[in-house]
């Protein structure tokens, strides 16, 4: 199995969620929360996991930082076979379609998307709501490849396994990856940043603030006894940590 982070920047996000690329220049200047926006490609023998899909941000000639990462890689978009969205926040899923002149068109063409029917709902009862791009929310649920889940846990796969657990999101969702023995966990925005396990605190910026702890504490026991690799898709310096 190969992990291979996808880090889009690390960015301030404002009040009204508002993304600012960092740069030396302004880090100390920016006002806002500061965190990384880091998907993750997990190939495993039978397939190429897309871990959330990021804010599909783009460089200055246009092209979006993924595209470039993939290529690096010597990936094409077109290889990437599943998508797997934690939840529906803007930072999450606007890489996930792009516009064209023929309309708006996935990024991955031949991944099915696995979203959480529950966590759409939330998303629809909360226009108005800064977290959620509704324009690109709107096209991204239109797509033919996209497998609605409606179950608190189950099975993707063989080597994927998942679980409704709320905390940051009413449904959020997190993932299992096991192949030859190795096993990669994806908390999304329950387990962000490796801070989180040093501090243990109940975020006003969750759904369910004290949830998201007692979860976090909870798999900081099992990573530890089962040597996890966590991936950490918010963590301004870090991408993978093995407790």
């Amino acid at each position: 199995m190969k992990i291979i982070p996808l880090k889009e920047g690390n960015f301030s996000a404002s009040k009204t969620k508002d993304f600012t690329l960092l740069t030396d220049e302004n880090f100390d200047t920016v006002k806002g929360i500061k965190m990384s926006v880091q998907p993750f490609l997990i190939v495993t023998e039978q397939d190429y996991i897309l871990m959330d899909a990021g804010i599909g941000w783009k460089n200055t000639e246009g092209k979006t930082v993924i595209s470039e990462l993939l290529e690096k890689e010597n990936i094409n978009p077109e290889q990437i076979t599943r998508l797997l969205l934690s939840h529906l926040h803007k930072d999450h899923i606007d890489g996930s379609i792009q516009e064209t002149e023929n309309g708006f068109v996935p990024v991955f063409p031949n991944a099915k998307i696995y979203i959480q029917k529950r966590e759409l709902d939330f998303a629809m009862e909360n226009r108005g709501n800064p977290s959620f791009d509704f324009n690109t929310l709107e096209k991204l649920i239109t797509l033919p490849n996209i497998v609605w889940m409606d179950d608190d846990r189950g099975n993707i796969s063989e080597e994927i396994s998942f679980e409704v657990v709320g905390g940051h999101t009413p449904f959020m969702q997190v993932f299992w990856i096991r192949e030859n023995g190795e096993t990669v966990f994806y908390g999304a925005d329950d387990l962000p940043q490796e801070s989180y396990l040093r501090y243990h605190l109940a975020y006003k910026s969750d759904f369910d603030g004290r949830r998201a702890m007692e979860l976090r504490l909870k798999w900081q026991k099992e990573a530890a006894e089962e040597k996890w690799k966590i991936l950490l898709y918010h963590d301004l310096d870090k991408a993978v940590i093995q407790i």
